[in-house]
């Protein structure tokens, strides 16, 4: 079994990193293979809704000059999917918009059935809308959406304050130890 993990976070260690971290931490000691993948400072085009990735029906977005096609390849390859942002004005960074549109169109229904659950860091405010945007992705790809004791939130500002965040560092270990429960269930 294997998950990828996307970090949409400028700050190659920062709040999102320490997040993600956990949760992988919970998915390798229950023997599930993590590809992390850094795409923060990616300069990642969205989606320009020219249709092609649909009408080629082959699981690629024809745009070029950037790694899109790879992440897809990540996506469709592995049996969990798992993205994280930290929250930028109560949104999406642009480096996690531009995967979940390109992805959403090139991989049509190729991402039924399998696992996700999003990961935000925050600062104070606008969590949820994060929180929500990537789970709207998972639901419109019909994945398994997996949760934990309260929503897969971290707070802190700088750089590693989220490990003084108890209760979001709890949810992140919770939110890794049943995402591997329903991943070792589904593939049973």
């Amino acid at each position: 079994m294997k998950v990828v993990l996307f970090n949409g976070s400028p700050r190659k260690e920062g709040n999102t990193y320490l997040c993600l971290s956990t949760v992988m931490k919970e998915l390798t000691s229950a023997g599930i293979e993590c590809d992390y993948v850094w795409i923060g400072m990616e300069k990642l085009q969205g989606c320009t809704a020219c249709y092609k990735c649909i009408e080629n029906n082959d699981q690629r977005c024809v745009l070029k000059g950037d790694k899109m096609n790879e992440y897809i390849q990540k996506m469709l390859e592995a049996d969990g999917i798992i993205i994280g942002s930290p929250t930028y004005f109560s949104n999406l960074t642009t480096s996690t918009k531009a995967l979940i549109e390109r992805a959403g169109f090139a991989t049509s229904r190729f991402l039924k059935n399998k696992i996700g659950a999003s990961v935000v860091a925050v600062r104070r405010a606008g969590a949820n809308h994060v929180f929500s945007s990537i789970n709207y992705f998972f639901l419109i790809k019909e994945m398994i959406v997996v949760g934990s004791t309260y929503w897969n939130m971290g707070f802190g500002r700088n750089p590693g304050e989220v490990l003084d965040d108890e209760e979001g560092i709890k949810t992140f270990k919770n939110l890794g130890k049943n995402f591997a429960y329903v991943l070792k269930k589904m593939n049973a």
